[in-house]
C-alpha cells in the first residue's frame, strides 16, 4: 500500500473501532472453535488420513477455512459503518494460513512419511507468508509489473517471468487440487474393501484413479501457462522411444503391478514365498510390493519379479501350513507307544488343526535309533511358527521323559581283533603302564 494509506491504516489502529474489529475477530475464532470441535466430536474421523481435521483443533484445513468465512463476512458486514484496520491484515494472514494448512495437510495424506515432505512443507509455508506480506504492504502489484518486463523469446513465443511463476504456482494448485481428490477416492474406495480381493482391486482403481488426475492435472497446468500442447506430440513420442529403450524395466514394474492387482494372483494379507524370503503382503504399489516376514524385516520387491519368476503363495488356495518336527528314539523303544506320544503331544496345542489330523511316522531307521517324523498343520502362519515347533517338542521331550522313552546318543562300537597290535594313537592301558614302570626301576 501507498506511504498515506499505511500511515492512514496506523493511525487507524488507535481509534476505538479496532476495539470492536478485535471483539469481533474473538468472536469469530470462538465460533470456528466450537464447530470444529463439534464436529471433532460427531465424525471421530482418522488424524492419519483426514485432510479437514488433525491431531490438534488447529491443525487441519477446517478451522483456518471457516475462520476465514466468518471473518470475511465480519469485515463485509463491519465496513459498512466504519473503516477497518485489523481485518485488513487479518484476512491476508487467514489466506495465507488456508493455503499452508491445505498444501501441507494433503501432501501429507498422499506422501506419508516421504523423506522430502519436510522441505516441501517449509517451502510452502515460506511462499504464503511472503506473499502475504507483499499483498498487505502493497508491494505486489509492482513486483508483478517488473517481473512482467523481463521476457525473452523461446522458439515462436515470448515468456516472461511472471508468467512462469504464475505457472509454476498454478501447477501446484493444480497438483494439490488432484492430490486431495485423489487422495478423498482412495480412502472412500478402500474404506469399502471388505476382503483380500476387494482390497486388491480397490488399490488398483486407486492407483489408476490417481495417475489419470494427475496427467490431466498437468495438462490443464500447461494449458494455463500458454503452452501449446500440440506441440507436445513430438515429445510424447520422445518419452514412447525412452521407455521401450531406457526405462523399459521401470515400464515393466508398473505394468506387471497392475496385472498383480488385477489378475489377483498375490493379494494384500497373502503368505508368500520369493527368492527364499517368506512374508506376508503388506501393501502393493503400482512398482513394487511389500513384503513382510514374521522377523518384522521388510522386503521391496519389484514387480516384474513377481510376475517372471516363480513365487510360492501359501494364501492363494488355503491359509493352512504344514509343519513338522524330526525326533530318534532307541531301538528298543516301543514303537506304537512313540507314535502315540507324538500324536499327544501335536493335538495338546491348540494351533494345530485336528481336520486335517496331525500324523507320526517311523521315517528312517538312522545310525543311532529309531527316526520318527511328526507332521501337523496349522492355520494362522502369521503367529508364528518357530514358536509352536518349540513348544511341541517341548511336549515330546516331556511325555518321552515321563514313559521312559530314550533318546539315544551318538553311538560308535570299535570292534578290536584279537592278537591285533594297537595303533600308535590309542591310550596305553593300566597294565602297561606298570609294567613300563617296574622295568625302569
Amino acid at each position: 500500500m501507498p506511504i498515506n494509506d499505511f500511515t492512514l491504516w496506523l493511525q487507524a489502529f488507535l481509534q476505538p473501532g479496532a476495539l470492536v474489529e478485535l471483539g469481533a475477530l474473538v468472536g469469530c475464532v470462538v465460533l470456528a472453535w466450537s464447530i470444529v470441535a463439534l464436529a471433532r466430536r460427531t465424525f471421530r474421523p482418522d488424524e492419519s488420513s483426514s485432510i479437514w481435521f488433525g491431531r490438534r483443533l488447529v491443525d487441519g484445513v477446517l478451522f483456518p477455512a471457516l475462520l476465514l468465512i466468518l471473518a470475511y463476512g465480519t469485515r463485509s458486514t463491519l465496513q459498512l459503518f466504519q473503516p477497518l484496520a485489523v481485518f485488513r491484515l487479518v484476512i491476508p494472514v487467514l489466506v495465507a494460513l488456508v493455503v499452508i494448512r491445505v498444501g501441507v495437510k494433503v501432501l501429507q495424506v498422499a506422501f506419508r512419511d516421504a523423506a522430502w515432505l519436510r522441505p516441501i512443507e517449509r517451502t510452502i509455508s515460506w511462499v504464503a507468508w511472503l506473499g502475504m506480506v507483499l499483498w498487505v504492504s502493497g508491494l505486489l502489484p509492482v513486483l508483478l509489473s517488473e517481473l512482467d518486463k523481463i521476457t525473452w523469446k523461446l522458439g515462436g513465443s515470448s515468456l516472461s517471468l511472471r508468467t512462469l511463476i504464475e505457472g509454476a504456482l498454478t501447477a501446484a494448485i493444480v497438483l494439490v487440487i488432484t492430490l486431495w481428490i485423489s487422495s478423498a477416492i482412495e480412502a472412500r474406495l478402500l474404506k469399502a474393501a471388505t476382503g483380500p480381493e476387494a482390497l486388491s482391486l480397490r488399490k488398483a482403481a486407486s492407483n489408476a484413479t490417481r495417475a489419470l488426475l494427475m496427467f490431466v492435472g498437468l495438462m490443464v497446468a500447461l494449458s494455463s501457462v500458454g503452452i501449446d500442447l500440440t506441440a507436445l506430440s513430438v515429445l510424447g513420442g520422445a518419452i514412447g522411444v525412452g521407455i521401450g529403450f531406457g526405462l523399459q524395466k521401470l515400464a515393466a514394474n508398473y505394468v506387471s503391478g497392475f496385472v498383480i492387482l488385477t489378475e489377483r494372483s498375490m493379494r494384500i494379507g497373502d503368505m508368500i514365498r520369493v527368492d527364499n524370503f517368506e512374508g506376508r503382503v503388506t501393501d502393493i504399489k503400482a512398482r513394487f510390493t511389500v513384503i513382510r516376514n514374521l522377523t518384522g524385516r521388510e522386503s521391496i520387491v519389484p514387480n516384474e519379479v513377481l510376475i517372471t519368476n516363480r513365487v510360492e503363495n501359501l494364501s492363494l488356495a488355503d491359509p493352512k501350513v504344514w509343519q513338522s518336527s524330526v525326533v530318534s528314539v532307541s531301538y528298543g523303544s516301543d514303537v506304537e507307544l512313540v507314535s502315540r506320544l507324538l500324536m499327544e503331544a501335536a493335538l495338546s496345542h491348540p494351533r494345530v488343526l485336528r481336520d486335517p489330523a496331525p500324523s507320526a511316522s517311523l521315517s528312517a531307521f538312522g545310525a543311532d535309533g529309531l527316526e520318527f517324523t511328526l507332521g501337523y498343520w496349522i492355520a494362522d502362519p502369521e503367529n508364528g511358527q518357530l514358536g509352536l515347533r518349540s513348544d511341541i517338542n517341548k511336549s515330546i521331550l516331556a511325555l518321552f521323559r515321563e514313559h521312559g522313552v530314550e533318546i539315544p546318543f551318538p553311538q560308535r562300537v570299535l570292534h578290536w581283533p584279537a592278537g591285533s597290535p594297537r595303533p600308535p594313537d590309542t591310550e596305553p592301558s593300566a597294565t602297561d603302564v606298570i609294567h613300563k614302570v617296574i622295568k625302569n626301576n
